[in-house]
């Protein structure tokens, strides 16, 4: 039988003995720890760990029941995310103005090329709403003027439809650590480069002013470093003499449809683990 797997985040003030807490309370219900990252910034203690159980081990209730005691006793968040085996994953889409990603992806979800189930469309604007409501897709702008107050809204948004994970498909804010730290690894991400190069909003536009001859795109997890995160797929197309910077970015945009969705595919299909800042299956 397959093994269930699980992501247990934890957040809050730093203080000693965090990490011995949880680790033992996950000992105690027999899980096998596969991965595990934490740091300290500002004084703000973030954990992740990856961990896997039998199936006649699980006792998921107990687990969430007591993760709940431990994180009122240190005063801390923990979040348990636990997706059974064989089940399909929900997916919470984040966007702006542009469409293009978006269709691509709901129309591969209607096509069946692609097993997730979207929960939820998220915005900054109000613009794509028809094109979630072609779809039946719930649809929720959230005005970004206050970051703060816009990434609690968001998050809770996010925790209210049980969203596994979250596809970024050209969604043009940047995401707090303290949001990417509450999903992490589990936020894709779509770059119109080929990361490292021209990272930031204009990346078409360096790449046309700099006169390189092959660009590209990414997809990436989201890490709190801006376009910096673990790379998971990426894609190129030529700049052929005489092509405009419109000729670029429709190109390029053709592009990020096909590699999102094939990130998102091998997200679903494999296991993806993170190890030193490198994507690899497992």
């Amino acid at each position: 039988m397959e093994r269930h797997y699980a992501t247990i985040s934890v957040i809050g003030r730093d203080k000693s003995g965090v990490i011995a807490a949880v680790t033992q309370l996950l000992f105690q219900h027999q899980a096998n720890i596969e991965a595990l990252e934490e740091q300290v910034t500002r004084g703000e203690f973030s954990m992740t760990i990856q961990a896997s159980w039998d199936p006649q081990s699980l006792q998921l209730q107990s687990l969430q029941s007591q993760l709940d005691g431990l994180a009122t006793e240190l005063g801390m968040e923990i979040r348990l995310r636990h997706v059974p085996p064989g089940s399909r994953q929900k997916m919470a889409v984040f966007v702006s103005k542009e469409a293009h990603c978006l269709e691509e992806i709901l129309q591969a979800v209607h096509d069946r090329r692609l097993e997730a189930d979207p929960v939820l469309i998220l915005s900054n604007h109000q613009s794509l709403k028809p094109l979630a409501d072609q779809f039946g897709i719930p649809f929720h702008f959230v005005p970004w003027d206050d970051r703060m107050a816009a990434e609690a809204r968001a998050l809770q948004i996010v925790d209210d439809a049980n969203a596994d994970f979250i596809v970024l498909a050209r969604f043009m804010k940047i995401l707090s650590p303290a949001f990417t730290w509450r999903h992490k690894n589990k936020i894709i991400n779509i770059h119109p480069s080929l990361l490292p190069s021209f990272p930031g909003p204009q990346a078409y536009r360096q790449a046309y002013e700099h006169g390189v001859k092959i660009a590209g795109v990414t997809a990436h997890f989201v890490s709190m470093h801006l376009d910096e995160g673990p790379i998971i797929a990426q894609g190129s197309f030529e700049i052929e003499p005489g092509m405009t910077l419109k000729d670029v970015v429709r190109a390029g945009q053709s592009r990020e449809r096909v590699v999102l969705l094939r990130a998102i595919q091998a997200y679903l299909t494999k296991r993806l683990d993170v190890y030193w800042g490198r994507v690899r299956e497992v």
